[in-house]
């Protein structure tokens, strides 16, 4: 009986051994995130949104792991990762978008002489259904712009509608610009792009009218000192969730059938502008894009259209009523 007393208490030593070096190897996973986390946001200057995005992705990748360390991962794990949570209803471009995620984490372990290899290096997300961005006709894009604001937010909200669909800005690069940034004489505006890219954007005339508009009365809102271009109902920078509900609420008024975000201005602009001139490698600059095949899927809403109009058109393909 002491024997079995003295076996249960050895099991139960060697268990508590066994959870205490758990314990340790996730709190040293998770020391290497946080600091890996600060690589980006000092060293790569990724936007607070884009950190807390990979934090997000990596938190996942230590789920997954269980009692190991991501540095115990080999190229069967990360398959394996990919596999579990594509069968838990993940498509395919959240798949690809949490394994860069992982690569970089894991090339970053590599610098630091944790790992001597990158696990995660080849391996593919599962292929899913292309979905085309929805936009708005040159009909639809008139409706929403050719407006009368009657109000100093009214007014904001349409300069910066105006200057999304001019130029092509990501809702972050909209809310990020700062007094100067549009330079009006030369019809330009500077961005700070994904990755603390600098690029600069031609700006429309009426976009332009709709800037020095918002100028005018920008000081009945704006705090003293304020150096954001577009600011909120308190004076200081607009938050990015409110340029989203504030689009919708104009698109609203003025009758548009559907919700309106403002990517769908910026994909408006990138479909409007190439079905126009044709040219796929300045749509993909104005953009930002770093690679070309990102801006070909406005090749294939251009397609959509140029089918439609044939549709329409030819007589050899028009249904029969």
């Amino acid at each position: 009986m002491a024997r079995a007393r003295g076996s249960t208490r050895v099991a139960a030593a060697g268990q508590a051994g066994s959870d205490d070096g758990a314990t340790a190897q996730r709190t040293m996973a998770h020391e290497r995130l946080d600091r890996y986390l600060v690589h980006l946001a000092t060293e790569r200057r990724l936007s607070p949104r884009s950190v807390a995005a990979y934090r997000g992705d990596l938190l996942r990748l230590i789920d997954l792991s269980g009692d190991r360390t991501p540095d115990e991962l080999v190229a069967q794990d990360i398959r394996r990762f990919a596999g579990q949570v594509h069968a838990s209803g993940l498509d395919g471009r959240s798949i690809a978008r949490m394994l860069a995620a992982w690569r970089g984490f894991f090339r970053w372990l590599c610098r630091e002489g944790v790992l001597a290899a990158n696990p995660a290096a080849g391996i593919r997300a599962p292929r899913s259904a292309r979905r085309l961005p929805r936009l708005l006709s040159p009909d639809e894009a008139a409706q929403l712009l050719d407006a009368r604001p009657d109000t100093p937010l009214a007014v904001r909200d349409h300069a910066m509608l105006e200057l999304i669909y001019s130029s092509g800005l990501r809702r972050g690069e909209v809310v990020g610009l700062d007094l100067g940034d549009v330079r009006a004489p030369e019809a330009l505006v500077r961005v700070m792009g994904k990755g603390s890219k600098v690029r600069e954007v031609p700006v429309g005339t009426r976009a332009l009218a709709a800037l020095a508009a918002w100028l005018e009365v920008r000081s009945t809102i704006a705090r003293e000192g304020e150096r954001a271009l577009f600011v909120g109902a308190r004076g200081a920078r607009i938050d990015p969730r409110a340029v989203g509900s504030r689009a919708a609420a104009w698109a609203q008024r003025q009758g548009l059938s559907q919700h309106l975000h403002p990517h769908m201005l910026r994909h408006s602009f990138a479909s409007h502008l190439l079905q126009s001139s044709g040219d796929l490698r300045a749509v993909q600059e104005l953009l930002g894009h770093e690679s070309i095949g990102t801006t070909q899927i406005y090749t294939h809403l251009d397609f959509q259209h140029l089918s439609r109009a044939y549709d329409a058109a030819h007589p050899r393909a028009r249904r029969r009523s």
